[in-house]
């Protein structure tokens, strides 16, 4: 299922004395099966930006294409549990949403409140639990018993049993540790790769934007700055910290580099690995002094 913005704009408490502009001309395409990640400072339009995927925002300019379904400014829309069922969201300490009484309890509520039978929302909830990689056991237990990471899984196979065509995950690492974030990060590769899961990262993390993704966008005062895979965002460092963005440690590290060395490598790297390799190759064909 492919997803689109089209020159939109959304603006909070629109024709009241509160009125504020959150986004304005966002054109994104988001296509089946890709991952995209959205990346820009705190009050950049990001999270505006991610409520307009499965119409918990409607645009006040522009147009919005999700599926065959076209959500369109100043138009009365009904109907919008379907697109809520295939682009689901994980968002911020998603645990902190868990409130029945046993984690399939928790899990099915979702599905049956789109309609699954009750027989069905449990066999979701058993294959969901597996995909995050809980035990069985765990469906009887109340999550509220849980340590905060089986929380957080639980509430993510939640959002997994409603069997959704996009994921859309905001900061889904918040508040873990370096393991736990990317044992998380990792599972969602996972899902996506096995199950040709559309996903989008919202995150302020550029490592992970770096590893994960297949296309990145990045988002400034609300507006798209720049689009494009994450070797071409990040082969111009300079202009991101120009506007306050990070940059990957690894491309950190290497600008420093190219100052001791006093060089311009030919690539950027992106991983660990890639700079050691470019390092490598470079000091061997150096002249001893």
């Amino acid at each position: 299922m492919d997803i689109s913005l089209k020159n939109v704009e959304y603006r909070y408490s629109a024709d009241t004395p509160f009125e504020r502009l959150a986004i304005q001309d966002v054109s994104i395409d988001i296509p089946s099966g890709s991952y995209t990640a959205i990346i820009g400072h705190t009050g950049s339009g990001k999270s505006t930006v991610l409520q307009h995927l499965n119409a918990l925002l409607k645009p006040t300019k522009g147009t919005v294409l999700i599926g065959n379904r076209e959500i369109k400014a100043g138009r009365k829309e009904k109907n919008l549990k379907g697109i809520r069922e295939k682009v689901g969201i994980v968002f911020q300490f998603p645990e902190h949403q868990l409130f029945e009484e046993t984690v399939e309890k928790d899990i099915c509520f979702g599905p049956m409140n789109f309609g699954v039978s009750e027989a069905e929302a449990k066999r979701r909830a058993k294959e969901a639990v597996k995909q995050v990689g809980l035990p069985d056991n765990i469906l009887e237990k109340s999550p509220f018993d849980l340590s905060g990471g089986q929380m957080r899984r639980v509430a993510i196979a939640g959002v997994l049993a409603m069997e959704p065509e996009c994921i859309v995950l905001d900061e889904p690492t918040a508040g873990l540790d370096p393991r736990g974030r990317k044992e998380i990060m990792d599972l969602f590769y996972s899902l996506h790769k096995e199950r040709g899961l559309a996903t989008v990262l919202v995150t302020h993390s550029m490592e992970d934007a770096a590893r994960y993704a297949d296309k990145i966008i990045i988002m400034h005062k609300g507006t798209v700055l720049k689009i494009g895979t994450p070797l071409e965002i990040f082969s111009s460092p300079e202009e991101l910290i120009s506007h306050g963005l990070d940059v990957p440690d690894v491309v950190r590290f290497q600008m420093k580099l190219e100052k001791v060395f006093e060089t311009k490598f030919d690539s950027i790297c992106l991983t660990a690995d890639e700079l050691t390799q470019l390092v490598a190759t470079f000091l061997k064909g150096r002249k001893p002094q």
